[in-house]
């Protein structure tokens, strides 16, 4: 049952292991009322990708997900005709003397779906269920491809040439995000609900680490979630996201770690920073500072 107030979204999100600020809750809430698009901004590793996830366990459905890329096509993103099956039946035609006619090859046996045009189909195993789209990091994707979204973005509904339009039933859920690598038009943002997701304050990210990996002692998630808060206040050239707490509370654990300490952070460090400039700047004095710091 979808959630009936924003109450109720943020305990069924929490539910899913999705601890989302209230701001968030209440965009997520407004998108399914109101049938409109939620377009996601942010930093890499904050979340948006999971709240598509936890959306879709919310609404019962499957994600549907299409990855944006430089250079992504209508083949890619929405259809493709299925050539081999449609010569293999021009011949089937031709060898019984049928005269060859536009709907003998256009038809929907032939069409292979890619997830836009699939989000505007019934889940075949939920029919009354929302669909649920992620297309994500729209900012990778050329601003062609943005202006191919609009029709689907405004009216749940996209145009295919040889076959006719194709109209939802019942109106997915779309989720557009982006890492902010470009600015994405307006034309996109205002057929949206909008909502920044920033880094979590300590106290939410605690509980999301809790939830994520569990096998880390209360007390080294603790310790480890005031580390990353220090790091964050750095100049650093890309600042850990939540993705990175998590992995490094289980790196931490992998390595059977129960006490943070200056060589335990300096060894997996890796784990936490992508680029050598930021790991040059935490030598094992910086480290120790650090982590006095987040005592």
């Amino acid at each position: 049952m979808l959630p009936a107030t924003i109450d109720d979204t943020l305990a069924q999100l929490e539910a899913h292991r999705y601890f989302a600020s209230r701001e968030l809750a209440t965009a997520l809430f407004l998108a399914l009322k109101m049938e409109r698009p939620l377009f996601l901004e942010g930093e890499p590793g904050v979340g948006k990708t999971e709240l598509a996830k936890a959306a879709a366990a919310l609404c019962g459905t499957t994600l549907l997900r299409l990855q944006c890329y430089e250079g992504l096509d209508t083949a890619s993103a929405l259809y493709e005709w299925d050539y081999p099956r449609q010569i293999m039946a021009l011949r089937l035609a031709e060898a019984s003397g049928e005269k060859p006619r536009g709907d003998t090859l256009y038809r929907d046996e032939f069409l292979l779906k890619r997830p836009l045009l699939q989000a505007l189909e019934a889940d075949p195993d939920r029919p009354d269920a929302r669909r649920v789209l992620l297309i994500d990091e729209i900012d990778r994707a050329d601003e062609p491809f943005e202006a191919f979204l609009l029709e689907l973005l405004s009216d749940f509904q996209v145009s295919i040439p040889e076959y006719g339009t194709v109209r939802a039933r019942v109106p997915p859920l779309v989720i557009v995000t982006s890492n902010r690598t470009r600015e994405v038009h307006d034309a996109l943002k205002r057929r949206c609900l909008y909502q920044w997701l920033g880094y979590p304050e300590r106290d939410r990210e605690l509980a999301i680490v809790a939830a994520r990996a569990p096998q880390t002692s209360r007390e080294l998630q603790r310790r480890a979630v005031a580390f990353v808060h220090q790091l964050r206040t750095m100049d650093l050239f890309k600042a850990p996201g939540i993705a990175e707490t998590i992995d490094w509370c289980r790196a931490l654990s992998a390595l059977s770690v129960t006490e943070l300490d200056p060589q335990s952070v300096q060894d997996t460090l890796g784990v936490l920073l992508k680029y050598q400039d930021d790991l040059a700047q935490l030598d094992a004095q910086r480290i120790a500072g650090t982590l006095a710091l987040a005592e």
